[in-house]
């Protein structure tokens, strides 16, 4: 939330990935001819029985039809957003032996690799090709090798490839044993709505399937896995199995996890749907400022902005009404306390917000976090407020290198974060309003990139709210997701959306109410919230914010997401009549602007 005209601040993700591609041409020599006693060892090479014998990432893969340059299937892959869409298989070799790997390929920028080698991990590429193409490239397995990974891969961001008669020709292994079952399962972070699990791995294992209640609910290829789609207040049984060409162990001990109360997010009061709206209590700009007892009776939560920090990472934070100088008409302090006091009889919340445009928090320390703490309570204490609005923005919220996993942070901005406020929720009990204003970059960019990446150079704040978000989700009223001074965002249909009309909210709302993988990641999905946990932001007026949607493509975004009309060209994953509402900023803009924002959305839902 910016105190004057628009900025331009969506900050784009740094790519290392353009100059990774150009140095990635692997080695295209054709292979001598194989020795008689050499077999082909890859098995279902030509995706004949579909995908029996192959892995591929984030489900990006398939056996369709056609094309096919043999027989009836070809393997149909497709990218989407940090996954490459990477389709593998474990082959069992003998050690200090050649091999030669080929396949036929058809796509841009499709890849033919061997992995694990135990000397040097080869591949080979074409840039571009709208009809077959034979990849070939060869290897030396290292003196104990005795198992490697073949692998076909797109790029990301690029349409799917298709590949077919893959062939490993050298001499076989020994066949594959099965591996042993998993060991240690536990179940972490419970909500209403998923269970976190992790195992010890079993050697031998190219990837485990988690079975719920004896169904197989999913396949991972690391040792922890989100399971979702749970009903809340519900006891589930879970076990895994270890699995690799030879097929599926034994499944592992039994852990049982209970879901989460469905209820949640404290602040009850609030109407079905609700209006919420930012207040410039402790600035002017060109929108004027307005005293508490002037704000209509339309907004249901009031947001006072902004509480700021003495320095960047003190986590002291202060908050004052605006000076007379600046604002002339500005109430007293006891004026202003009274005025909070009438809105509450009248049923409204209103709350402190922290941040803003100019309001960087960095709790870099138990000591800022503990302040944090304390100076929010006098806040609170002091105006009689109703609960917190966290409206980090900019350079408060990143991840340090290496923490990839939200639902484990470690970078300590994130994790006393959020110690801090589930202490003010303890203090203030059920019913402490919290609500959460991030931007776009901090949420939904998460389905395609999460911090700094997997091999660096991103913008380490991508996806930086997840982890926030998911471990104060059962303590969470509200989330608005600014859907404004935004950039184009790749949405759950892996098309690019863009602010300003229906579409937008619509791909933007819907990525939060199903839940996505977070960096293109299966085993790390994202729950969805649930709906009366989520409100759409929005800027008040063309002056307010860069994205500024007509009241008549606002009714668009709500009719299709609550009545499923009016969708367009996206098509949701389900239908929310419980979607708790709007916000803007603010409720000054839109006093300037004659209350556009306000009247319309008092027309829909009859407020």
């Amino acid at each position: 939330m910016e105190r004057t005209g628009p900025p331009a601040r969506f900050t784009g993700v740094v790519a290392a990935f353009s100059a990774a591609l150009l140095a990635a041409g692997g080695l295209t020599a054709l292979a001598p001819s194989a020795a008689a006693a050499d077999t082909d060892l890859a098995r279902n090479g030509g995706f004949e029985s579909g995908l029996d014998g192959w892995s591929c990432t984030g489900g990006s893969g398939a056996a369709v039809g056609t094309p096919a340059h043999s027989g009836t299937s070809a393997l149909k892959a497709t990218p989407a957003g940090a996954d490459n869409a990477k389709c593998s298989q474990v082959v069992t070799v003998q050690p200090d032996s050649a091999y030669t790997l080929s396949a036929w390929v058809q796509g841009s920028y499709v890849y033919l690799g061997a992995e694990g080698t135990g000397t040097t991990d080869v591949s080979t590429w074409t840039q571009s090709s709208t009809d077959w193409k034979q990849l070939t490239t060869t290897f030396r397995t290292g003196p104990s090798t005795t198992r490697v990974t073949v692998y076909t891969h797109g790029w990301f961001g690029t349409p799917a490839y298709y590949a077919d008669d893959l062939s490993l020709i050298g001499p076989g292994g020994a066949p594959a044993e099965l591996p042993a079952a998993p060991t240690g399962l536990k179940a972490g972070t419970a909500t209403a709505s998923s269970v976190d699990l992790s195992w010890t791995g079993s050697a031998g294992a190219t990837g485990y399937n988690v079975y719920r209640g004896g169904t197989k609910v999913l396949s991972a290829t690391g040792t922890s896995a989100t399971v979702t789609g749970l009903t809340a207040s519900t006891a589930y049984s879970f076990q895994v199995a270890a699995t690799n060409s030879a097929g599926e162990s034994s499944r592992s001990a039994a852990v049982t996890a209970t879901t989460t109360a469905g209820g949640g997010g404290g602040g009850g009061g609030l109407p079905a749907h609700a209006l919420v709206g930012y207040l410039h209590s402790s600035f002017a700009n060109g929108s004027g400022y307005t005293r508490m007892a002037d704000v209509p009776d339309s907004w249901d939560v009031i947001d006072l902005a902004f509480g700021e920090p003495t320095s960047v990472t003190s986590g002291d934070i202060r908050f004052s009404l605006c000076p007379v100088t600046e604002c002339p008409n500005v109430e007293s302090a006891a004026e202003f306390k009274a005025a909070i006091k009438a809105k509450q009889a009248a049923g409204k919340k209103v709350l402190i917000s922290i941040g803003g445009q100019n309001g960087q928090v960095q709790l870099t320390t138990a000591a800022a976090r503990d302040t944090f703490v304390s100076s929010v309570s006098k806040i609170i204490d002091e105006y009689g407020l109703d609960g917190l609005d966290i409206d980090f923005e900019g350079h408060s919220l990143s991840l340090n290198t290496g923490d990839t996993d939200f639902r484990n942070p470690t970078t300590p901005v994130v994790v006393n974060l959020i110690s801090a406020v589930k202490t003010l929720k303890a203090k203030y009990g059920d019913k402490f309003v919290l609500t959460m204003a991030p931007e776009t970059f901090f949420v939904q960019l998460g389905y395609q990139y999460y911090g700094s990446g997997p091999w660096g150079g991103q913008d380490p704040r991508a996806g930086a709210y997840l982890p926030v978000i998911h471990a104060l989700r059962d303590d969470l009223t509200l989330l608005h997701v600014q859907d404004y001074n935004s950039g184009s965002i790749m949405g759950l249909d892996n098309q690019y959306h863009s602010m300003g009309g229906a579409d937008f909210h619509i791909a933007m709302t819907d990525m939060l109410l199903t839940g996505f993988p977070v960096a293109g990641d299966q085993t790390r999905v994202f729950p969805p919230l649930r709906p009366e946990q989520v409100a759409i932001g929005m800027p008040a007026s063309t002056q307010a914010g860069n994205g500024h949607t007509s009241p008549a493509e606002v009714t668009k975004a709500l009719n299709c997401l609550t009545k499923k009309t009016d969708c367009g060209s996206y098509a949701t994953h389900g239908t929310w009549p419980a979607l708790r509402g709007l916000m803007t900023w603010s409720i000054n803009w839109d006093r300037f602007n004659n209350g556009e924002f306000s009247k319309n959305f008092d027309a829909y839902f009859g407020g």
